[in-house]
């Protein structure tokens, strides 16, 4: 009797702890269950289009199959291996060994072309492969192949901007995805009257950029030929409208060094308007003229007597054509691009009033446009200035700047003494239609309206009767500046290793010259056929400015109309 009743105890303290256990595991005992039964599948968001000023495509997204595995389910995985390996462009090796992992999803394949993955479902079916399957995923396309693709940037397979403005706006432009619940049986197949549960995607918005899609190609072209034609490294080329900040175009051409094309000029994947730096040479001049016009030290006419050179510490200072001491306007010296005029103009400023000057008109800060990795160019403190920088700074030596950043300066003097933030994206538009405005770029007075029309007359003369005739477009009033600076070399110094020197050449500009709506900049990395910004940026202004005032409708200004 006793061991019988010790029994019963026994029994009943069995059946109290499977009671507990039964209360005490059920939420993760019934979460477990779910997990083996019920699959959650993603459903990505359709990213937005990257559109131009006119709403045509520079970057779209597009459904695309990719093939997916439930290792469980897979029940000959070197078999399931021979069949997929040469239709997914791997070898049954690695295959066999994804679909053996533990786990119950792993990939197999992206983003199959519709073609490719009718083959493979086929295949599928033929073979009688089991736990493999399909699911639909957005891919990147960009209808225009490499078309400002360091300005667009790249989207990873997961459908994530990496850089440009895919990864600035990647946010807007991503949506939020969705999913699918299925509650499946052992053999993977759907269970029917099981949970089923969608819930859909939000699709990305629409990204409208300021960018004109013929005007980018117009640049592109323009400045790869020009690269290919004169031996240089690569270049940069910006369209804007002074008026607005709007990019019209911004194209970034570089020698490729590696693959099929090695040797030959190519649209670049670094934005190199933004993200890299030069001494701008002789463009920079414009700012020392403005700001002694502002300061009231000078009128354009004024007379100064300018020697051939000038001492500034220890180094002297000569222009680049040898010249008798001449009687020269201030007007003539921004035309000449006489150094020793304006260094002269730059003592009589001071090192201070200079360097404000020179930060006024956006130097030393970036542009305000937020694109990934700009920028802020090199600008030395005044207390660091050497003996000879105020010689050196007023010609662009001793100073970086990016190409953005020198345009957005000559923006400042078209626009009447205005500088407006230049910007990239116009709106947003969702999926309904419903579209934003982007907010309205930032703008600030720089100099007066009257220094500003008094520069604008000095750079139309300048390509008129000075540097810059190469810029000269039929029927219109070009102003403008050429530039050409020494680069500074990795190692120190303007020297390369063989004691030679290489240059950055430029131009920059805006037409009509009195009544500007329309800049350009052009800048030639390492010219070989000729260093002067004259000889090989400036011709490439005319091209692009003149068909870009044809595709925009943009008229000469009356008093030049030829009849």
């Amino acid at each position: 009797m006793l061991l019988g009743a010790a029994a019963v105890v026994l029994f009943l303290a069995l059946l109290v702890r499977v009671a507990v256990l039964q209360v005490a595991d059920h939420d993760d005992l019934s979460a477990y269950g779910e997990h083996q039964r019920v699959d959650v599948l993603p459903v990505p968001a359709a990213r937005g289009a990257l559109l131009d000023r006119n709403g045509a495509e520079l970057a779209l997204s597009m459904a695309q199959q990719t093939v997916w595995a439930d290792p469980e389910l897979v029940s000959d995985p070197a078999a399931a291996a021979a069949v997929l390996a040469p239709l997914l462009w791997t070898t049954p090796a690695e295959l066999e060994a994804r679909l053996s992992q533990p786990g119950r999803f792993v990939y197999l394949a992206r983003q199959l072309s519709d073609e490719r993955a009718d083959v493979v479902s086929a295949a599928l079916e033929d073979s009688g492969v089991d736990g493999v399957f399909f699911q639909s995923e957005q891919a990147r396309f960009t209808p225009d192949a490499e078309l400002a693709r360091g300005v667009l940037g790249r989207v990873g397979v997961d459908s994530v901007g990496l850089s440009g403005i895919e990864s600035q706006y990647d946010e807007v432009l991503s949506g939020v995805a969705g999913e699918v619940r299925l509650e499946r049986g052992a053999d993977g197949e759907t269970i029917p009257g099981g949970e089923h549960s969608v819930t859909e995607a939000d699709q990305g918005d629409d990204l409208v950029l300021t960018l004109d899609r013929g005007l980018q190609h117009t640049a592109e072209r323009a400045l790869a030929t020009q690269v290919e034609t004169t031996g240089a490294q690569g270049g940069t080329a910006i369209v804007s409208d002074p008026r607005t900040g709007e990019i019209l175009a911004m194209a970034n051409i570089v020698r490729a060094t590696e693959g099929p094309d090695a040797g030959r000029a190519v649209p670049s994947s670094n934005n190199s308007a933004l993200t890299a730096v030069y001494e701008p040479g002789s463009v920079n001049k414009v700012v020392t003229m403005a700001a002694a016009l502002e300061e009231g030290l000078v009128e354009p006419g004024t007379m100064l007597t300018v020697p051939d050179s000038i001492q500034v510490s220890d180094h002297l200072f000569t222009d680049h054509d040898p010249h008798e001491t001449a009687s020269w306007s201030v007007t003539d010296v921004l035309a000449q691009s006489s150094n020793v005029g304006t260094i002269m103009l730059a003592q009589e400023l001071g090192a201070d009033r200079l360097d404000q000057y020179l930060r006024d008109f956006g130097f030393g800060e970036s542009t305000g446009m937020g694109f990934p990795n700009e920028v802020p160019g090199l600008m030395l403190d005044v207390d660091d200035w050497s003996g000879t920088s105020i010689g050196s700074i007023p010609l662009g030596q001793g100073i970086s700047v990016t190409a953005m950043q020198m345009l957005t300066a000559y923006n400042a003097i078209a626009n009447d003494g205005v500088l407006v933030e230049p910007q990239l994206v116009s709106a947003t538009v969702e999926s309904d239609g419903t579209e934003h405005a982007a907010p309205a770029p930032e703008e600030r007075r720089v100099v007066s309206e009257q220094t500003a029309t008094q520069v604008q007359s000095m750079l139309a003369r300048a390509v008129s009767s000075g540097t810059g005739a190469e810029a000269a477009i039929p029927s219109y009033d070009v102003a403008g500046k050429t530039g050409t600076a020494r680069k500074p070399q990795p190692e120190g110094g303007y020297e390369d290793a063989a004691g030679n020197y290489r240059y950055v050449s430029s131009f920059a500009g805006f037409v009509p010259a009195q009544d500007p709506s329309l800049s350009v900049i052009v800048v030639i990395d390492e010219p070989t056929s000729s260093i002067f910004g004259g000889d090989v940026a400036a011709p490439v202004f005319s091209q692009i400015a003149q068909e870009s005032l044809r595709r925009l409708h943009i008229p000469p200004a009356a008093a030049t109309v030829t009849p």
